[in-house]
């Protein structure tokens, strides 16, 4: 009996560690954190909300930022640091936007509860609520929180969007995420948000140097995409909707999948994703509407585990875009900022649309800032705005 207690005794200090270990990062983290029982998710919901009652397009520049930040250095905010070797100066990220809500949101924040919720935090929730916003509340998934900044921004080496599946499925699980995972995101990603011409010009004319249109686009959507983006003449700034549907263009839903389905995806990938062996299956599921909610939320839930730093890695910053300076009673360095997983696999080739989300591969420098972060020339996206996760 002695020996089973002991055992007993034994397990739950084990159990205990790895919850105290999973409790660094969870739903509700900031609860009884704030003065005066202050809700910091309220007040970041309230900016995000103020937005997007002005600006429907948010919630694909919101998906794109939080997926560029999450899939370069981890989830920790890197993003946001403003400098000559930032994240924000290298290409591919030179039409993310939304820094100005993620500070309005980190301002108004630091007002109720200073010094304590994270710049990278504030990222995932902000995104949640405008893909809530986008379905009018019908659905929502949970965040959890307990994310720290990072001190350094990362090398941003995002793969193209017409990276093949193998290969894309690759890069997902080199951050330690799923087939289900990666489907979710770029499909889910690519239902709001828009593209430019010059990023889908070689499927309406020139596929594959064959000088004939993709064979798996639509006639309907050639002529369409075709009127809007002539062989000559078309202006680089051109938008072409991610999602046709004029009712459904700033909503996340499964519309992506069902022009997929029909071969009428805008993106490469996407219409790729819809042919594969080890997709096409919860493509079609999605397009029948089968659950998108819960799996879009639970992709979303696990990108927002990447990377993450937590305890007392990194720092909560003051502002967003500014490292808080290293005094004696702050002297966290900056070895502290943890590398993402590993390195991409994927090759970089010609760009592709800058509206659809980057999903970005290669590891976070742990030290000072890479000179690359400012000179990588591939700008194509992977998800919405120009589409989210691109």
């Amino acid at each position: 009996m002695k020996l089973l207690a002991t055992l007993a005794l034994a397990l739950g200090l084990i159990l205990l560690n790895i919850s105290t270990c999973l409790g660094d990062l969870r739903v509700g983290f900031y609860k009884g954190k704030c003065r005066n029982g202050v809700d910091v998710e309220v007040i970041v919901r309230g900016v995000v909300t103020a937005r997007f009652n002005r600006d429907h397009s948010i919630v694909a520049a919101l998906l794109r930022l939080y997926f560029h930040d999450c899939f370069v250095n981890g989830c920790d905010g890197s993003i946001l640091i403003d400098g000559p070797n930032s994240e924000k100066k290298a290409s591919p990220n030179g039409s993310v936007r939304g820094y100005d809500i993620i500070n309005e949101a980190k301002a108004a924040v630091e007002r109720e509860c200073p010094g304590v919720v994270s710049c990278a935090d504030i990222i995932a929730l902000a995104t949640r609520d405008a893909v809530a916003l986008s379905v009018g509340w019908r659905w929502k998934y949970d965040v959890e929180t307990g994310r720290r900044d990072g001190l350094v921004p990362g090398n941003v080496d995002l793969p193209p969007s017409r990276i093949t599946v193998s290969q894309s499925i690759q890069v997902f699980a080199n951050k330690g995420l799923t087939v289900t995972d990666m489907v979710m995101l770029l499909g889910g990603g690519h239902s709001v948000g828009f593209t430019h011409c010059p990023f889908i010009m070689d499927r309406l004319y020139n596929f594959n140097n064959t000088n004939k249109p993709d064979p798996n686009m639509s006639p309907f959507l050639l002529t369409t995409l075709r009127s809007r983006c002539p062989p000559t003449g078309a202006r680089d700034n051109q938008e072409v909707d991610l999602d046709q549907n004029p009712f459904s263009a700033f909503v996340v839903d499964p519309s992506s999948y069902q022009q997929a389905m029909m071969r009428r995806a805008i993106l490469w990938v996407d219409q790729e994703l819809a042919m594969h062996p080890e997709t096409r299956g919860l493509v079609a599921s999605m397009a029948r509407g089968s659950g998108f909610p819960a799996q879009f939320g639970g992709a979303m839930t696990n990108l927002g585990r990447v990377g993450v730093l937590t305890g007392n890695q990194g720092q909560v910053r003051n502002r967003c875009n500014l490292v808080n300076p290293i005094t004696a009673g702050n002297s966290t360095p900056a070895v502290a900022n943890k590398a993402s997983t590993s390195g991409t696999t994927a090759a970089a080739t010609n760009n592709t649309s800058t509206n659809a989300p980057s999903a970005t591969t290669n590891s976070a420098s742990t030290s000072a800032p890479s000179n690359g972060a400012a000179n990588n020339e591939n700008t194509s996206p992977v998800l919405g705005d120009i589409n989210p996760m691109a």
